[in-house]
Parts: structure tokens; sequence; C-alpha cells
């Protein structure tokens, strides 16, 4: 492989660069460009960037073709480039600026100026918009510079007066936080934020660090502050973005006409709804501006005279459509025509499928370099023919520029089960009580901080911070108030005890079926055929890391003897159903039958064309059984399935008919597992003894996720959105004719198509009718399911290919109308639907590279119920790619969770709260792990006698208040400790607190070191430790537990206890042996000495 500065090196050989080269070195300052088309013009423009020291500025017509172009520029240049975007979500909408966007356009400005040949990639939207003036830009800015002497607090109004926000922890530009002497300021001007750490007055260092870990990623010396120009308020006339280029800059355009005539209609446009003529240039003003440069114009039609033609004779390549054959014979005629075949190829692999191609005709000359380009081309003045592997493939091209300020949702799982005061929590041990928040208590006049929880009649239970684990949040079915426990009382233990007894029925029944498919031999696929990597290869898109791990855990799956019960978790449009095809393939491959079985009609003929377009090119026969087909038809579709002529049938519950029989069975895949009934569910049990099962979903149900984070069945997430895929920007909306028309007219102007929801077929037509008198320019259709068939049919495809713009139907279209071209979606009485349906409808949009746009219509949020509220609030607070898993556990709050193996919806998990019952269950698994299947389930790891380790002390152990100011974080830094597991996991949090708080003081040193001595005493044995006036009480377990009293631990302790007999004695107290060790008077010495126990 040709390593790819060679492509340039090839280019810059070229007459065509060193003709633009010469006329520049001419002064010549209008110059016409004729016949660069597809990737030419990038590779010509970076062969002359190389060797010309002048600023270079590209203006391309839109925003999609500047990305590609500025993707293309990066990869051959191997630099930085600036990308100068509009400040706004959509098209001149000035009041929906895009945090993003504001951030690349203040970066640009105020680094324009000290980076040397700056190169700027813009399109016409974005320098339509006007940018606050040199000037008033420097008044606006603060630079600060290490070891510069500033009072924090000066620094603090100062960010006041910017308009900078103060938070607990910065996520996005324009916020600021003090925690003790640290800083941290996230500016305009930069990707990442900056941390500056003061000594006194004294700047001691300044880094920048990550919004998602919250850690420092480099160190810097100076950092320069600037606000959010875009809404200063400024008395100052704003400029057009190009008066801040140097003046001997060169700028590149593709259709100056194009962009003359938008900046003219869109000036005129905003005078209807802006009151200033501040906010956008107009055509005089961008024709004037560009004068004053030299300007190279790549269009036939160009609108200065030229001084100079720079002319090549270029052509696109030829659409092979993976004929092979074809290139072939174009690359043949190249070799005998004497022009040079070159390959783009993105990788290694790709380079040998093509030697394995070509391997066969040795007369054909290419060369393979190591690169990809947006678009191929063939150039006939210099005799070359530039190909890329996506192309010939007809694989996605994927984009790659440098990525931006990209803030995951601050919303996590972890954050979801946050503790405010006045939730209600469980305790395992002593039940439902409301937590009252952190508080510091004096245990023998040291401080400790403890969570108080109040139980009936007043009573208070402290915890230690240690027991946190034993501590969850209540999550039953929302609307429901638990009723709060008498600590003391008998009815938590025995609610436990018998819940414990109905879950061990539930555990035992689900570990005999794991049992069941366990010792059952399934059938072991063979390893992956030639075909298998034919297919997989020629997938459009570039496989996520997800994908690539989700495809290998099946695979293996499949190979092994153990039937396969693996669920796919993955947003909607995040790749599922290439993974189900890869796995269904790979059985048809060793001559299995394979079912598909989807929830509905319309999902199954989607399946069906989507899969037989994707195995168009290999030996297999697809089919499909739905009410779509007639009687005659399904009947002859059964046979060929009885008689094996059909290697994989999609299907809706038809499927699972006992009329239904397969030839040869293989593997059962099952799409949108939360549409199922539980009797359909019951019958997919009876076939799935012994075939391998793949479950896919974008929002498991409850049951399915508690299943599979049981470790039931096997798990894999796919959270890689596609190359390209932007998130959908949902909004909840009242019922406005107005932003109506607005959503559609704008998604229509480009060319898109809409999705309007209405789930009462009653009133559909009046919807429709609505629809057109406020759209009158727009086809509309409508959908329903209680349309024929056949109709039905018709109408989607007729969709599909874009013969009308908006379909107005009902939730028909939630399951599996995939159409890349619709990216509106407006939903009517969203209010109605449960949180997994919504979820499947806003992911019919934004299935292409294209901004999606999702509409909830809902009345009042005041006047619908608590739930509704809150569903509509989570899809809009989770509407970042991949916020699938974090929906279906929001569900988890909301709908409550039932019974995991069947139908009945126990009451207890209400009781108990979801959270408990899973620890419970965990509890009941192990112990039937140990009681009755302990061959089957036999851990490898070590084998410990006890479960836990208590630790009660009167030593100061706790986060101080003027290390984490923020009660909170500190709850949840405690929490972070709790979970750490070993010694790895200690140094990782030790950086990072380190990292955003400062030195560690004492008082978390010795955190760390009761951490440690709960581990080693859980070693040895010993279930509590009370470590009070400098003593400590070690306590063994009960003397009934015969296998510990005979292990080599116990012996460990008496050889101990033989060794120091002067400070150390062993008594029983209640059936329990106590050890008793005097002049312990610190963590780190307690430690050492279980150490010395341990090592005895």
């Amino acid at each position: 492989m040709i390593a790819d500065n060679h492509l340039i090196n090839i280019v810059d050989k070229q007459k065509q660069v060193s003709n633009i080269q010469s006329a520049l070195d001419k002064k010549i300052n209008k110059i016409n460009l004729i016949g660069f088309i597809g990737s030419s013009l990038a590779l010509s423009a970076s062969a002359l960037i190389l060797k010309n020291n002048q600023p270079h500025v590209f203006i391309l017509k839109d925003k999609e073709s500047a990305s590609y172009f500025a993707n293309d520029l990066e990869n051959l240049l191997k630099k930085n480039i600036f990308f100068f975007p509009s400040s706004h979500t959509k098209k001149f909408q000035i009041k929906k600026n895009n945090t993003e966007n504001i951030l690349l356009r203040i970066e640009l400005l105020s680094k324009i100026n000290n980076t040397e040949k700056p190169i700027i990639i813009t399109y016409t939207e974005a320098i339509a918009e006007k940018v606050i003036n040199q000037k008033e830009l420097q008044n606006k800015s603060i630079v600060l510079k290490v070891n510069e002497d500033l009072h924090i607090q000066k620094l603090v109004s100062s960010l006041e007066d910017m308009n900078f926000v103060k938070v607990d922890f910065i996520l996005e530009p324009g916020q600021y936080a003090v925690r003790g002497g640290i800083v941290d300021i996230y500016s305009y001007s930069n990707d990442n934020p900056y941390r500056i750490e003061f000594f006194d007055t004294i700047i001691e260092s300044i880094r920048t660090f990550d919004i998602n870990n919250q850690l420092s990623i480099k160190n810097e010396t100076k950092l320069k502050i600037i606000p959010n120009t875009e809404l200063l308020k400024t008395k100052q006339e704003k400029i057009c973005f190009m008066q801040y280029l140097p003046k001997n800059s060169i700028i590149w355009t593709e259709d100056i006409n194009y962009s003359k005539n938008v900046i003219k209609n869109h000036f005129d446009e905003s005078k209807k709804y802006l009151n200033d003529d501040n906010s956008l240039i107009n055509d005089k003003e961008l024709i004037k501006t560009l004068e004053q440069f030299t300007v190279i114009e790549n269009n036939n039609r160009p609108f200065f005279a030229p001084q100079e033609k720079v002319e090549i004779n270029t052509d696109l390549l030829t659409r092979f459509n993976k004929q092979f054959n074809l290139l072939k014979e174009e690359m043949q005629k190249h070799t005998d025509q004497g022009i040079q075949n070159i390959i783009l190829c993105s990788s290694e692999e790709q380079e040998k499928r093509f030697n394995a191609i070509f391997e066969q005709n040795e007369k054909i000359k290419y060369e393979c370099i190591h690169h990809t380009l947006h678009q191929g081309y063939i150039d006939y003045t210099n005799n070359q023919a530039i190909y890329t592997d996506h192309e010939i493939f007809e694989r996605h091209y994927k984009l790659k520029v440098r990525a931006k300020f990209s803030k995951e949702k601050a919303i996590t799982i972890q954050q979801l089960t946050n503790l405010s005061i006045g939730d209600f929590v469980i305790h395992i041990d002593h039940g439902i009580g409301k937590y009252e928040g952190l508080h510091k208590i004096k245990v023998n006049d040291k401080k400790q901080e403890v969570l108080k929880l109040t139980y009936q009649n007043g009573d208070i239970l402290y915890t230690s911070i240690h027991a946190l684990h034993k501590i969850a949040k209540y999550s039953g079915k929302e609307g429901i108030t638990p009723k709060i426990n008498q600590l003391g009382s008998n009815v938590w233990r025995k609610k436990k005890e018998k819940t414990k007894s109905k879950v061990k029925q539930i555990a035992f029944n689900l570990i005999k079926l794991y049992a069941k498919r366990k010792i059952k031999k399934g059938f072991a696929f063979s390893s992956d055929s030639y075909l298998q990597h034919e297919l997989e290869s020629s997938f459009i898109f570039e496989d996520t890391p997800d994908q690539i791990k989700a495809t290998n855990d099946i695979k293996k799956d499949m190979e092994n003897h153990n039937p396969m019960d693996r669920l796919v978790c993955g947003d909607v449009g995040f790749g599922k159903t290439e993974v189900a095809i890869r796995a269904a393939f790979k059985a048809v491959c060793d001559n299995k039958q394979v079912a598909i079985l989807v929830p509905t009609t319309i999902l199954a003929l989607q399946h069906f064309k989507t899969i037989k377009k994707r195995l168009k090119e290999f030996p297999c026969s697809v089919d499909y059984i739905s009410r779509f087909k007639s009687k005659k038809q399904q009947k002859s579709t059964i046979e060929k399935i009885a008689g094996g002529q059909i290697d994989i049938i999609i299907g809706t519950h038809r499927l699972v008919s006992k009329d239904v029989l397969f030839k040869d069975l293989g593997l059962l895949i099952i799409d949108e597992e939360q549409k199922f009934g539980v009797n359909i569910k019951d019958k997919i049990k009876l076939i799935k003894e012994n075939i391998d099962t793949l479950t896919l979903s974008a929002t498991p149900i409850p049951r399915t996720l508690q299943f599979s984070l049981l470790g039931a069945r096997d798990l894999s997430i796919i959270n890689t959105p596609p190359p390209n895929r932007q998130s959908v920007e949902t909004n909840i909306i009242n019922m406005s004719h107005e932003k109506i028309r607005e959503a559609i007219i704008f998604e229509m102007q480009r060319n898109g198509q809409i999705y309007f929801v209405h789930n009462r077929i009653e009133n559909i037509n009046e919807v429709g009718n609505l629809i057109k008198s406020l759209c009158p320019e727009a086809k509309i259709k409508i959908g329903h399911g209680q349309m024929e068939g056949t109709q039905l049919e018709e109408l989607i495809i007729e969709f599909i290919e874009g013969e009308f713009d908006v379909l107005v139907s009902t939730t028909i279209i939630e399951n599996g109308v995939d159409i890349p071209n619709a990216n509106t979606i407006i939903i009517n009485n969203a209010q109605n639907f449960g949180l997994s349906d919504l979820h499947q409808m806003r992911g019919r949009v934004g299935r292409s590279n294209k901004k999606a746009f999702c509409y909830l219509i809902s009345p009042p949020t005041n006047i619908i119920s608590e739930e509704s509220r809150k569903r509509l609030n989570t899809l809009e607070q989770f509407s970042t790619l991949g916020s699938g898993f974090k929906i279906a556990m929001r569900d988890l709050d909301i709908r409550g969770a039932g019974d995991l193996l069947g139908a009945d919806q126990s009451g207890f998990i209400n009781d108990i709260g979801f959270d408990t019952y899973q620890k419970i269950l965990n509890e009941a698994i192990e112990e039937l792990k140990q009681e009755k299947f302990e061959s089957l389930l036999s851990d490898k790891n070590d084998k410990f006698y006890v479960k836990d380790c208590q630790i009660d002390t009167d030593l100061q152990i706790l986060i101080p208040d003027d290390y984490v100011a923020n009660v909170n974080e500190r709850l949840s830094l405690y929490k972070e400790i709790n979970n750490t597991e070993n010694e790895k996991d200690i140094n990782n949090f030790s950086l990072k607190i380190k990292d955003r708080f400062g030195k560690i003081p004492q008082e978390v040193e010795n955190l760390f070191n009761i951490l440690r001595l709960k581990w080693i005493a859980k070693k040895i044995g010993f279930e509590r430790i009370i470590l009070k006036e400098n003593t400590m009480r070690a306590f063994l377990p009960i003397k009934s537990q015969v296998s510990y009293y005979n292990s080599n631990e116990f012996k460990k302790v008496l050889n101990y206890l033989k060794l120091n007999n002067n400070h150390c004695q062993i008594k029983e107290i209640k059936e329990k042996l106590c050890l008793k060790i005097l002049f312990i008077d610190s963590a780190h010495i307690a430690l050492k000495t279980c150490q010395n126990i341990y090592d005895n």
C-alpha cells in the first residue's frame, strides 16, 4: 500500500497546478477554472496550498458540499482547517442558534490573525451572517497567562459581565464553575473548556479538559476567554466575515451567481421579521467585498470577467453497480489508452479485495493508494483515472471532519438514579424510608458524613457512606406512593423473605431454562465462508465498532454447541437489521432455514424488500407471509417452507401458527420484541429451546431488559450512530396551525417528506383535510391499518418512491417504514402514546445524513397527566443518538417491572422497588447456584466465606465540604468509591478527583484505606469490623458455618492470635467469634494488621 501523500505528489506535477500558481505569481486576481469535477478541485487546491504561502478561503454553495470538500481537504493536507458554518439550526432562522456552530464561528474570528496560512471552508448561508467587528471582539475578550497575579473574585466579576453563567459543573460554552482554588471556564473560542488552578492569587496552571468525564487533556500557557458574540447587543456596526481576512487571501468560489441570489432573497425576506439591518449582508456587500480579493471561480459561467482561464478535461466515473466485469473492462481500456488507474482504498482489507478481483487479469495495470476522497473522476488531460473504493462497492462515504463541541446529554443512567431530598429509598435491611440528605455527625468527637433516612413515626436511621450499596432509590410504578416501614418491626423482614421465596421460584425456573439450553446440544454453525465475507464487505455503510462487536458475538454464539439466546439492543436506525441479515445468511450458508418474526404486516413487507435487495447477488431465497397475501398465496408459501424451498421467511405472528412447519429451522430472529404479547412469546418459547435465537429491540420492554441485565441471556448494545447521522431535534408544541405549516413547508423546501401521525381512524380524514388547507401546495395521502392489504402496500410503496409529500397515518408507520427522504414527523396527541412507541415513531426520521425534526403535539403540560408529562419530557431530554437504552431504563421507572418469566404482573415489585427486587433476585440466584446448580454454574472466581464486610468506625472518614462543596456531587463520589473493586480503580479515582478538585486531603486517603480494609477483611472471612477507641474488633461467621472453620483463612487467624497474644484475644459473642486487637488508632494500621493476618 502506497502512502497517501503520494497522491498529492502525483497531482503536484500536473500542469493545472503550475498554471494556477503562475497566474497568482503574476498578481492576476480573477482566475476561472473549467472542468474541475469530482474531487479534482480538492486535489489540485491541496497541491497548490502546500507550495503557496497565502491564506485560502473556499466558499461552497451549501453546508453539505462544504462538509464533503472540508473532509477531502483535511484528509489530503493532514492539518486542521477552519470550518465556518451558519450559526442557525435551520436555514436563516435567526432565533434558533446552534451552540456547536457558534463555537466554530467564534473560534475562527479569534484565531484567524494568529494562524499562519489559515485554510477556511464555508458556504453561502454562513457568509451571509454578519459578525462582530475586530475592535469590539478585542474589547470583549480576556487573556490569562500562567504565573499571572489575579484574584479569583475579579475573574468571576469579569465573567459575569460577559454573561457567563455559574454552574456546579460545566457542560456547554458560556458557563463557568468555581471549586476552591480551581476555576473552570468554557470560552466560545475553543473546542474544550479550560481549568485554571490558583495558588492564592497566582495562576499556577491552565489546562483544557473533557466535558464528558471532566478530566484534563492538555496543559496550556495562556488562554483567551470570549463570550457568545452572536448574542451580544452591540451598538457598533457588524461586518462581513471576509473583512477579517488578510488582504493577500485567495478566495475560491463554487458559484457566485448562486450565492448572490440566495443572499439577496434572504436579505429581502429578513426585513419582514428583523427590526435591524445589522444581521445579514446584502448581495451588493458580497460583490464589493469579493472585488477586493484574488478570486478563483470554479464555474463554466464566471461572475467576474476572467483574466486567466485554467481548463482540464475531466469526467465522472461510470457507475458499475458492483458489476466487476464492467470495471475490469474500463480499467483494461484505460491501460490500453495509456491512462493510469489509481484506486483509493480506505483500508488494507479493501486493497486485498481489489487484488483478489484483478488477480486473474495481469494485463490491467493499477496502483492502490491508502486514502479516500468523496468522488473519483477521470482526468483525460493528465491521463489519470482516480477510483474510490466506496463508489465501486457502493458503500456510504463517511465524513471524518474533526468533531468540535459535542455535549453528550448530561443525563445518564447513573444520574437518573441520583437521589434528591424527599425521595423514597430502600435500605435492604430496614425497608422503605425517605432520604433526608447527607449529614455530619460526631462519633467520639470525630466528624463523619452519613446518609440520613427517616422512617415511620419520625424514626431516624444514619447510614454509613460505606453502606451505600445497601441503599437504592425506590423505583416501583410511578403514581404509587410506597408505604414507609417502621424501624425494628418484622414487616419488612417478612416481606423480604416472602419476596425471596417467590423470586427463588422464578429464578429456579429461569436457571432451569438456562440449564436446559446449556445441556441441550444445538447446532454448531461452521465458521465464515467466502460468501459471508463477500456479503459483509458489500455493506454500503462502514461498520461501527458496536456493530462489529455485536456481529462477532453473534457468530461466536452460533458456532457454539449451546443454543444462542442474545438480545441486540440498538437505537432505531443504528444497524440492527444488518447484524441480523449477517446472522441469517450465516445460517443459510449451513443449509438451515431462518424465521424472522415481526410485529406488523408493514414491517414484514419492509424487511422482505430490504433483505431481498441486500441478498440479491447471493444464492438465497427470501419470502414473507402476512395478510398482504391471499389465502392461496399463504398456503403456497407454507408448503415451500415445509419443503425447504425458502431459506429466509419473514412474517407476523402467523409464523408461529401450528400449520407452519419448517424443514430444518436453524435460527429464529425476533424483531421489535416489545410489540409482542405474552401468548405469542409463550409459543416462541416452545420453538426456542434448542434453536439459536436473536432478539432485536430499540427499547426493550422492562422484562426483556431485566432478563438480559441479570445475565439470563446475552446482551449486545449498539450505541454508535452510523456515519454522518445527526440526532433528531425534538420539540413539544401545542396544536398550532402556524407551526404545523412552518414544519411541513420547511421540509418540502429541502425536497423532503413528512409523516403526520394521528391515531384515530374516525376523524383521520378531517385531519388530512386540515393539512391540505394549511399547505395547499403539498401532495397528501392518508393511510391506516383498516385499509385493504394491497391498497396499504401500494400507498407505502408510493411514499417510499417519493410520489407524495405528506403521509397522514395511524401508528402503522411505527415499525419499519424506512424512508431516508422523510425527515420530519409530527405526532398528534403525543401525550396518549407510550414512551417506547414515541421513540419508535421518532426513529422513522433522521435515517440519512440530513438533520431531522420531531414535533410532539400535546395540550398544555398543566392539563395532561403527570405520567404523560414525564414521558414527553424524557423524549425531549433524550434526543441524542443512541438514547434508546436510556429510555428503556427510564421506562422501568414509569411503568414498573413485572414478573420476569410470564404475564403475571406481580405486586411485590411495587412493594419493594425494582432495584431491591434485582438485589434479592441476584441473592436468590447465588443461593440457588450454591444449593442446587453448583456443578452447572460453577464460578471459577475466588471463594469468599462472607458476602460483605461491614465497617463501623469513629475515625474521621469523609470528603470535606471545602474540597467538594456540591452535596449531590459528594454523594455521587461516595457511590463511585463504593463501587471500586481493586487498587487500579482507586488509582484511577484518585487521579480523577485530584485533577478536578486539587490535592487529595487526608480524610479522603482514609476513605481509600477503609475500602482496602474491607477487601482484605472479606478475604480473611471477617463479617464485620468495629474500629473504635484505638481497638479493632473483627467478627467471624457463625459457628455453624463449618466450611469456614476448616479453611486456611481461619488457620491464618489462629496463627496470628498465637504470635500476638499480648495485644490480641478471641472470645465468643452470640454464637460468633470476635477477634479483639489493641493499639489500632488509624485505618492505615488496621489495614496493615489485616494484611499481616492474611499473609501469615
